[in-house]
């Protein structure tokens, strides 16, 4: 029999698990349709040199606008590899006895808050760092060198043409309270309520600033510049259903299926700045240090 702690008093709340809402849609798109298709296939042409125009057709006997190149169309291939599910049962009796709070819907919308939306944005994030363009080596953030180590990754962006609009800035609570601290950095806190509810605190430089749960980031993630060009994450299929008393179960099943992937572009994987921090690293390796201190 499952863990249910029976109700013996009502109370109008379930103790849940705090759980971020995903702020994946800023920082990537769905530009490409995978309606009806596993796989999508994009195409990347090469382009043609500019020449001088030759007036008096000096240089070229056939043409006075140079010699045609030939342009090249190579594909890139996005196949999803993510194809997820869950099912759970609802019994119609702890359903009762715990004052409806196990009922069907509100365990699904918990399980979409605590469990799928993680997932997804665990998977994406991490897409993301391993496929950026640019990956300079680890440093270690401090208050001092945080605002520099930021402008270098708007630099390069800015040397890659990467639009200034729809960048954002993504990073971890503790490198937050870094760039709080800064006195380099004046950050416009004046955000739309639109923006607020999307995840955005404030913004630098015209980047939109995202702070994210370092549980759903890799390993010593430090910061991430992107612009949304450059990451398509598609959901292709999103099936959530519940069913009253199927044959064989008294009270609700229910189940769920998401396919998804993310895939960074290969000409757009220059607007994807990643910044490792060494200090997270030797911050992990204090801990398991003093936790075997501990155990011996």
């Amino acid at each position: 029999m499952p863990n249910i702690e029976l109700a013996t008093q009502y109370a109008p709340y379930v103790d849940e698990i705090f759980a971020r809402e995903s702020k994946i849609d800023l920082l990537t798109n769905q530009d490409f349709s995978f309606n009806g298709a596993h796989s999508v296939k994009i195409y990347k042409v090469s382009t043609s040199a500019m020449n001088d125009y030759d007036r008096n057709g000096a240089q070229n006997s056939y043409s006075r606008f140079g010699t045609a190149a030939d342009l090249d169309a190579t594909t890139e291939e996005c196949t999803l590899k993510k194809d997820r599910s869950f099912t759970f049962v609802v019994d119609k009796l702890d359903n009762d006895e715990t004052a409806g709070q196990l009922s069907g819907a509100s365990a699904l919308a918990r399980q979409t808050r605590q469990v799928v939306v993680p997932e997804i944005d665990t998977y994406v994030y991490d897409v993301m760092t391993k496929g950026a363009g640019t990956k300079p080596a680890a440093v270690t953030l401090t208050v001092d060198n945080i605002y520099d180590e930021i402008t270098k990754g708007t630099e390069l962006l800015d040397d890659a043409e990467v639009p200034e609009t729809e960048r954002v800035l993504t990073v971890t609570p503790a490198v937050f309270r870094l760039m709080k601290k800064s006195k380099e950095i004046t950050m416009e806190t004046e955000t739309g309520e639109d923006m607020r509810l999307k995840g955005v605190i404030s913004n630098l430089d015209g980047m939109k600033v995202v702070k994210v749960p370092s549980s759903r980031l890799p390993k010593n993630f430090g910061f991430m510049i992107s612009h949304k060009s450059a990451t398509v994450a598609p959901k292709k299929l999103e099936e959530y259903r519940t069913h009253q008393d199927p044959p064989g179960i008294s009270g609700e099943l229910v189940e769920g299926r998401i396919c998804y992937d993310a895939f960074v572009l290969d000409n757009k994987a220059k607007a994807i700045y990643y910044q490792e921090n060494k200090a997270a690293e030797a911050a992990g390796t204090e801990k398991a240090a003093e936790a075997a201190k501990v155990a011996e």
